[in-house]
């Protein structure tokens, strides 16, 4: 008798050990995610021209907004508010027809007068007009990117009103202090679902540092990570990183105007000794590169050099009696991008050049990190050069030779040396679950849950 009560017992306890696990597994309604980021926006117009891409930025969006079109873990374009198009005249004129019973933050329901509007305002030269409950938008040339090009952050569909700007995403904005702090809570009309989480409280222009000591104190649930920090984090967080999708490079102002200016950007690329840098400063994260799309992207970025190679630098710097004392600026609040700058400034003294490292936006040279505007490598490379400055863009999707000759013609500006594919990488504490990465290095909290549901 006694053994049958032991057993029963037993039995008891497995069976109640898996009741609780699968209670504390199951997904939570409630709680408020605290997140931290270093950078400190002033707007949260997505297509507002004073906060430049970056991760950040498609964060916020990503909560806030909804675009027409997003592109799926395969890299194909799938509906969003726009539930499906078509393309006539050879990709120079696209319909999209709008989801209905979508409403903005403020009651207003989205129609296809409210989308034709928010894209006229990002895209001033588009041609774009409401047709019943379809968007019509007409280019000056074709484009069979276009679907693409809707799922970039700048295109996220926003109703601008005199002193806020409203979105139709899975979280509305409850308290904004620019560049400080930002509220949000869950929308509990959201078309796609209403989210697990309550809320949303982000802390602005908090340095690595501090944020890895907030979520180490149990004051964060979701923290970036400098490349630096990633092996010194105290086990019992958890680390996820983007593809390396962030370029880091050496950008002039202008193109090179003569064979003497690109000897001397050439002289000056040779001299960088990525692999040290790598090593040392960036502790092994990303890749030493040669071309503006990883390897993984585009397929051949392996073909173009990354070497350091120190005497030809200095036989292609001796040809000349002088060089331009250039200077080198960064972003100041980037402890990072400040060691490796003052680490090229020596690389480049090395090869007989004189690089003055500054945190002033007006020097020769800038050390920029960029998040390349999509993981598809025809609108990243033609966003790219936009971003320059360039007007007279004229990349087409084509073949894989196409793409290699149209990145080939940019590096032969030399207005641009690239140095690593750098990833971005996040830690979240023990509350945190089913939170994820999405393909543009955005957070996805769309099903994530906090497993005490407080605060």
């Amino acid at each position: 008798m006694k053994r049958i009560v032991w057993r029963w017992l037993a039995l008891s306890s497995v069976i109640w050990s898996a009741l609780t696990l699968q209670a504390e597994t199951r997904p939570q309604y409630g709680g408020t995610l605290r997140v931290m980021m270093r950078a400190a926006p002033n707007s949260l117009d997505p297509a507002s021209g004073e906060q430049p891409d970056s991760f950040a930025k498609r964060s916020l969006c990503s909560l806030l907004f909804d675009k027409l079109v997003e592109i799926d873990e395969s890299g194909h374009a799938k509906p969003a508010l726009a539930e499906s198009w078509q393309a006539t005249r050879e990709n120079r004129m696209w319909l999209f027809h709008i989801r209905a019973g979508v409403m903005f933050d403020d009651g207003t329901p989205l129609t296809a007068e409210s989308v034709a509007a928010s894209l006229r305002f990002a895209n001033p030269s588009w041609n774009v007009v409401a047709d019943k409950d379809a968007v019509v938008i007409e280019l000056k040339s074709p484009d069979a990117e276009l679907p693409a090009e809707l799922s970039l952050p700048r295109n996220a569909i926003a109703k601008r009103n005199a002193d806020r700007v409203e979105g139709t995403g899975a979280f509305q904005m409850v308290e904004w202090a620019p560049g400080k702090n930002l509220r949000l809570r869950a929308n509990d009309n959201y078309w796609g679902g209403r989210p697990y989480l309550d809320a949303v409280e982000i802390e602005m222009g908090r340095d690595f540092r501090e944020q890895i000591a907030s979520l180490e104190a149990g004051r964060a649930d979701l923290v970036e990570v400098a490349a630096e920090q990633v092996r010194r984090l105290q086990p019992g967080h958890m680390l996820v990183s983007t593809a390396k999708i962030e370029l880091m490079a050496l950008v002039f102002s202008t193109d090179a105007d003569s064979d003497k200016e690109k000897d001397l950007r050439d002289a000056l690329g040779l001299s960088v000794e990525r692999g040290s840098i790598r090593n040392v400063l960036l502790q092994g994260t990303g890749d030493p590169c040669g071309g503006v799309l990883p390897t993984w992207m585009s397929g051949y970025g392996f073909t173009f050099p990354a070497n350091a190679n120190l005497e030809k630098a200095r036989q292609l710097r001796a040809q000349y009696r002088i060089a331009p004392n250039w200077s080198l600026g960064y972003d100041g609040s980037d402890a990072l991008v400040r060691l490796v700058a003052e680490r090229i400034a020596l690389n480049a003294k090395d090869a007989g050049f004189t690089l003055q490292p500054t945190s002033s936006s007006t020097a020769d040279i800038h050390l920029v990190r960029v998040a390349l505007a999509s993981t598809d490598p025809w609108l990243a490379i033609r966003t790219f050069e936009t971003d320059l400055g360039k007007t007279d863009v004229q990349i087409k999707p084509g073949s894989v030779e196409e793409l290699y000759a149209a990145e080939r013609d940019l590096l032969a500006s030399r207005r641009v040396i690239p140095l690593f594919d750098l990833p971005m990488t996040y830690a979240t504490g023990p509350r945190l679950e089913h939170w994820s990465l999405q393909r543009d290095g955005s957070w996805d909290v769309s099903d994530a849950w906090l497993e005490s549901g407080t605060p």
